[in-house]
């Protein structure tokens, strides 16, 4: 089964997709960036999150990525501008020490919402490494994908 790129035209030219015969479903998508931090940056961790003179970083990244969720569509040309029902964002250290980002954002409507969820959770890996390299450089974003969707033509769930 051979798949075609959805963004061209027949002429091979950037195309927005037209949405206007899809149905109208409730969909959701659930994106997960993870952040590896030196351990200088981890010994600021206390109380669930780290503490800076820009102020809370986890509480900023949350924020951060939430507003990033809903402009996605004016960051990405071919994305439809949405208006996201909800965005929840949850950051904290995983079983490895290494902070785990994820945005889940839904609507219900006629497209996706994949696009919001990764933007969402890679600005808030960005915002980390932004509010945290005053103490160290050596911060990786190592992953940032998705994990699950719902509601369009085809689910999806990240196999582990």
């Amino acid at each position: 089964m051979s798949k075609e790129f959805t963004h061209l035209d027949a002429a091979g030219n950037p195309s927005m997709v037209d949405v206007g015969t899809k149905r109208i479903t409730r969909r959701s998508a659930t994106a997960r960036s993870i952040v590896v931090l030196d351990k200088e940056i981890l010994l600021h961790f206390e109380n669930e999150d780290i503490r800076t003179k820009k102020g809370p970083v986890f509480q900023t990244a949350v924020l951060a990525g939430v507003m990033a969720a809903k402009r996605t569509g004016e960051l990405i040309p071919l994305c439809h501008p949405l208006g996201l029902e909800n965005c929840q964002i949850n950051i904290f250290l995983n079983k490895n020490n290494e902070v785990q980002i994820e945005c889940t954002a839904s609507l219900t409507g006629k497209t996706g919402v994949e696009m919001e969820a990764l933007t969402g959770a890679s600005i808030a890996a960005l915002t980390i490494y932004d509010m945290c390299k005053a103490f160290s450089h050596n911060i990786i974003i190592k992953e940032t994908r998705l994990v699950e969707k719902t509601g369009g033509k085809r689910d999806f769930r990240l196999k582990v």
